[in-house]
């Protein structure tokens, strides 16, 4: 018999990126592969890249010249493939830049035609959406994954119910938004929107029509939590600007629902939030914070805060300061401002301040935040 062909998977990036890897695994399992325990013993490495920064796709080209090297002299070196949100790029620009690539994939003919392939037998994650349709001007993401798109709520319940039946307890749901799953959506494409010669960018809660009722993706959490055998249901990323009432309460409801919400903020400054368009005001943040703790004791919050967005003076800096002061996250993720190609504000904001600003911004709100919470920090599953 045969001896079966085997793979092994790299993946950088966010929940989503290694959701994906564990579909990618499922894939490759489903056509007789198995898991290799080393990448020297692989017939084929994937590359799963996140493109949210662009020290995360130095890693990931650092990563293929590295294997370049390694694998120059084998007559029969191992076929490298490159997934995830570097695509964006597009085909011919990557292989200029990672020529000993083999195949580019696009991570949407994966699928999920498989059952993912999870090494955790606890916990695990399931993807209810994919891409974005929102119009944040620094983020990739609608670029890198597309148009956002819901999987059907009886597929993710299926999912649920034999995740179940084989003794997970712990579930995270994961999307770009995962306030917005389900709702029916609107607007034209970012892409031809950033054609433009201004920016005129919608804003995000505008890319859905008006609902009545109970949001989808409370309806969808609800069911879950009829499955009294998950101990505990996680979701993220959520947004500020759609935080409904009806998920609040949905949330207080359910003691499975993790009391750690992860709400990004990215900035505390007004005037920085518009030019970022993100589509609500520090006092709209607030207020949806205030409603998370007057009706759910023991809630926990986490955030995302970009720090040297372009234009950001000291004055802008210190309004995000003194927003962490006044809602004591337990935990933030600083990044620096990244400038991304093909972003709104990569072709309309300056990236003017300066690396040395940037990091000297970091590292206050790392100690204001991070350093205090070290020692009983809530559990964030990353």
């Amino acid at each position: 018999m045969p001896k079966p062909k085997t793979y092994f998977i790299f993946t950088f990036g966010c929940q989503m990126n290694k959701s994906d890897s564990e579909r990618v695994a499922g894939d490759y399992e489903a056509r007789g592969y198995v898991a290799a325990k080393t990448v020297d013993q692989a017939d084929e490495i994937v590359i799963n890249t996140c493109s949210i920064r662009k020290s995360a796709e130095d890693r990931a080209r650092s990563l293929v010249n590295n294997l370049a090297k390694k694998f120059k002299q084998m007559a029969d070196k191992p076929k490298i493939i490159l997934t995830g949100c570097m695509i964006h790029h597009g085909e011919e620009k990557l292989l200029q830049m990672m020529p000993f690539v083999d195949e580019i994939l696009p991570i949407a003919e994966v699928g999920f035609n498989s059952a993912a392939v999870r090494r955790d037998k606890r916990h695990a994650w399931i993807p209810i959406s994919s891409g974005c349709n929102s119009f944040c001007t620094y983020c990739i993401v609608p670029l890198s994954r597309g148009r956002e798109i819901s999987r059907p709520q009886k597929d993710i319940l299926d999912e649920v119910k034999d995740l179940v039946k084989r003794g997970y307890s712990e579930i995270t749901l994961v999307g770009q938004n995962v306030n917005s799953y389900g709702l029916e959506k609107v607007g034209i494409g970012l892409r031809k929107l950033l054609m433009r010669q201004n920016l005129t960018l919608p804003s995000n809660v505008s890319q859905y029509k008006r609902i009545k009722g109970k949001p989808p993706f409370v309806q969808l959490l609800e069911k879950i939590c009829q499955y009294k055998q998950i101990a505990k249901l996680r979701f993220m990323s959520s947004n500020p600007w759609d935080f409904s009432d009806a998920l609040i309460d949905c949330i207080a409801r359910h003691p499975q629902i993790d009391r750690f919400i992860h709400l990004p903020v990215q900035s505390g400054s007004n005037r920085t939030l518009s030019r970022m368009n993100r589509g609500y005001t520090w006092q709209d943040y607030l207020q949806v914070v205030n409603q998370l703790r007057q009706k759910i004791p023991g809630v926990t919050l986490g955030t995302d805060i970009i720090v040297g967005f372009p234009g950001e003076t000291e004055r802008d800096f210190a309004a995000t300061v003194a927003l962490a002061k006044k809602v004591k996250w337990q935990v933030a993720f600083v990044a620096r401002y990244s400038p991304r190609p093909g972003t709104a504000s990569y072709r309309f904001y300056p990236d003017n301040v300066s690396a040395v600003v940037k990091k000297q911004r970091w590292q206050i709100l790392e100690n204001l935040i991070n350093q205090p919470h070290l020692v009983h920090r809530p559990k964030v599953i990353k």
